[in-house]
């Protein structure tokens, strides 16, 4: 019986450096991918059923100072690579703070501006959540080899084949067509068609564009009829590589837990706990 081989695997490691560099495996990296699912799933509970500052800096701060060291991720690189996460939950803060109800001591008044000390803390609130709730799964994104994902996903989760390990492949190829597009482009300039001005190099993504589009094409079909070829997506396949759960998994959940009932057990002390579905 043929075995549904990994797809473009690397020869060393199983943690790919899809996000972030990671400066060494830790047992947050070597958890089962289905393990680090759930545990994303229990912390975005414990940040999702209630807004309120306290849950959400609490759950925040957790995240910072224990899991990510623990996740063996580089926060300079994770801040270079996703400045634009801190700046867009910035972003809802601030309108959260203008459009929310205005109650409490007014704190800035220009016009149809208007913060007040309650939807200054709505603000903050919003900003710690949306943070709270991307920085699990940053980490699981980037400790997480797309390939190990597949097989838990397969074998624990009972998830179509044909589906998964169509997407295994497309997501072994982004790198590649990265790389296809640099190439692309130092073309265009050896030929002299580099691009001076802003405008130029606007109007030059049409064609680079267009050339990525029936590259993926004609790569895609090809890849589609060597899978077929090998029997992908047939019933009853072995596998090469046995995705297991360890006690380090249990330990991530667990983990979890204690992380959403300290973000929930602090605002319920706090009295800032409002359950949003009531």
């Amino acid at each position: 019986m043929a075995e549904a081989q990994s797809l473009a695997a690397p020869a060393g490691g199983t943690t790919q450096d899809l996000l972030i560099p990671l400066r060494r495996h830790t047992a947050v990296s070597r958890a089962n991918p289905v393990a680090k699912l759930a545990a994303v799933l229990v912390l975005m509970l414990g940040v999702l059923l209630s807004i309120d500052l306290v849950s959400a800096g609490v759950m925040l701060a957790l995240l910072l100072v224990i899991a990510l060291p623990l996740s063996g991720l580089d926060a300079g690189a994770m801040l270079r690579r996703l400045w634009f996460l801190p700046v867009a939950a910035l972003l809802a803060g601030w309108a959260t703070a203008i459009m929310a109800e205005k109650t409490g001591a007014v704190l800035l008044d220009l016009g149809p501006y208007l913060v007040t000390t309650d939807s200054l803390a709505a603000g903050a609130a919003i900003s710690m959540r949306a943070l709270a709730l991307a920085l699990p799964g940053i980490c699981v994104a980037a400790t997480t080899d797309p390939t190990d994902l597949a097989d838990a996903l397969v074998q624990h989760l009972r998830l179509p084949e044909r589906f998964v390990l169509s997407a295994l492949a497309a997501a072994r190829l982004v790198t590649l067509f990265v790389e296809e597009w640099k190439t692309l482009v130092l073309a265009r300039r050896t030929r002299g068609s580099g691009a001076d001005s802003p405008w130029a190099r606007v109007v030059a993504l049409v064609p680079l564009a267009f050339a990525l589009l029936v590259q993926a094409i004609r790569r895609g079909t090809r890849l589609a009829m060597a899978m077929e070829g090998r029997g992908f997506g047939t019933q009853s396949r072995t596998w090469s590589r046995i995705s297991r759960f360890h006690a380090r998994d249990a330990w991530l959940v667990l983990c979890a837990f204690a992380f959403s009932a300290a973000a929930v057990g602090a605002a319920v002390a706090a009295g800032t706990w409002r359950l949003i579905l009531t």
